[in-house]
């Protein structure tokens, strides 16, 4: 150990979360890999290195990992299913995970003779490759390397109070596999690096916050915190006189036409302002060329097809280290009930229904009942009322066909997990014809 000067901490070795010694240059490196040898291998090998090593066993778990932390590296196999040696489900992995992070270090592993793939992946944005089978010692070296490299030589000063600490900002990573999801992002790369005033609109609970945080990652303000603020709180409207860099400003479309005025005169000249409304509709035209030159609509979770479920499956992992209960799973008859739900409060009203069953599950096991899910709201006329009917016995019977599967047709085991007697199973079972 070094000699200290006063004032000085010694640099000490720190215990982790798991016991283990680590020194300051630890690293936390992601690997993405659906092989569970390799998996406990290199683990070893990366913690007796001074490294923590988390996996992913394909790219949904992936995703739903880097939208919670930030790692210093990342390594990606090529392929996750058998007998796939194309290398083209690790180079969309690699291209989705470079668009939502371009300064990513991902380092690549491939076959021995997989050299054209790795020089693909090195095109869109890998930082190294490592050949199968590789030493431990080499492929270490190979990550440390990339980290040295992504490292800025000469960190600039930064006026954000986290990043001041030495804390990145928080990942804003948008989940979603559905072509809705795709066009969304794909719009936020595009306005992200752009000053433009941008206006998310949709409803609460949408995931509206979460995409202005996307834009704001993909600018070249990303690496400062965005100043936040309520515009129904007027008090709040002081902290815009010396802002800079980017703003969030939450519900213009409740201020009435005085008040629209009075923000149109204290936004400053260069800020990049990133607004949240439910509609541009009420703005005036002024503070809309403002604020809303693009208007960037947040898609509704009902027309996002199967990203219910993973979405599901992604809160169910979070909730499962946040509460420390076993690692949460779905039951297909869950899966079906999420599917055909509408949920109230959207992405948000998902997650609550999802972070209470897993909570209170004993297995980590969330099954359909565990859910509690939404009673279908009542309809204002006859019609929509026998349309709503319509769609809720279809969601039934999508969930009593998965109950059933799941349990190998056991009725009393299906019962159970419908949270249903025997009785009413089997009335629902002869209604549906099952």
């Amino acid at each position: 150990m070094r000699n200290v000067g006063p004032g000085e901490r010694p640099e000490t070795d720190m215990v982790s979360t798991d016991g283990q010694l680590e020194s300051p240059s630890s690293r936390t490196v992601l690997l993405i890999d659906d092989n569970p040898a390799v998996s406990r291998a290199m683990e070893i090998a990366f913690r007796m290195a001074g490294h923590r090593l988390e996996t992913a066993t394909g790219p949904e778990e992936a995703f739903s990992r880097l939208a919670q932390r930030r790692y210093d590296a990342i390594l990606l196999d090529m392929n996750f299913t058998p007998a796939e040696s194309s290398g083209e489900q690790g180079l969309a992995c690699l291209a989705r995970i470079i668009a939502d992070d371009p300064a990513a270090c991902v380092v690549v592993i491939t076959a021995h003779s997989g050299i054209r793939i790795a020089v693909a992946a090195m095109k869109a944005g890998a930082r190294d490759f490592a050949m199968k089978p590789w030493r431990n010692a080499e492929l270490i070296a190979k990550v440390d390397a990339a980290i040295a490299r992504s490292m800025p030589a000469h960190p600039q000063p930064c006026p954000s109070p986290a990043l001041q600490a030495g804390q990145p900002p928080e990942p804003a990573r948008l989940l979603g596999d559905s072509p809705a999801m795709h066009a969304l992002r794909d719009l936020l790369r595009r306005v992200g690096p752009t000053p433009v005033g941008v206006t998310i609109t949709g409803g609460a609970g949408s995931g509206r916050t979460l995409t202005a945080l996307a834009i704001h990652a993909a600018s070249a303000q990303a690496d400062t915190t965005p100043l936040r603020i309520d515009l129904r709180d007027e008090a709040a409207w002081a902290r815009l006189d010396q802002a800079r860099g980017t703003a969030i400003l939450r519900h213009p479309d409740r201020l009435g036409d005085v008040a629209q005025a009075r923000l149109l005169d204290c936004i400053p000249p260069g800020l990049r302002c990133i607004a949240i409304a439910h509609s541009i509709a009420p703005l005036d035209p002024a503070l809309r060329r403002r604020l809303a030159t693009v208007e960037i609509a947040v898609p509704p979770l009902a027309d996002r097809q199967d990203d219910a479920v993973l979405l599901a499956r992604h809160f169910a992992r979070v909730a499962a280290e946040r509460f420390g209960r076993p690692d949460g799973r779905l039951t297909p008859a869950a899966a079906a009930a999420i599917r055909a739900a509408t949920w109230p409060d959207a992405v948000r009203g998902l997650a609550l229904a999802v972070e209470r069953a897993v909570l209170l599950s004993e297995d980590g096991v969330v099954d359909a009942a565990a859910l509690a899910l939404p009673s279908p709201t009542a309809a204002g006329t006859s019609t929509a009322a026998s349309e709503a009917n319509f769609d809720l016995s279809d969601a039934e019977r999508v969930m009593i066909e998965a109950a059933l599967r799941e349990h190998r047709h056991n009725v009393t085991h299906a019962a159970a997990a419908l949270g249903l007697s025997r009785g009413a199973l089997y009335r629902r079972m002869a209604r549906y014809g099952l």
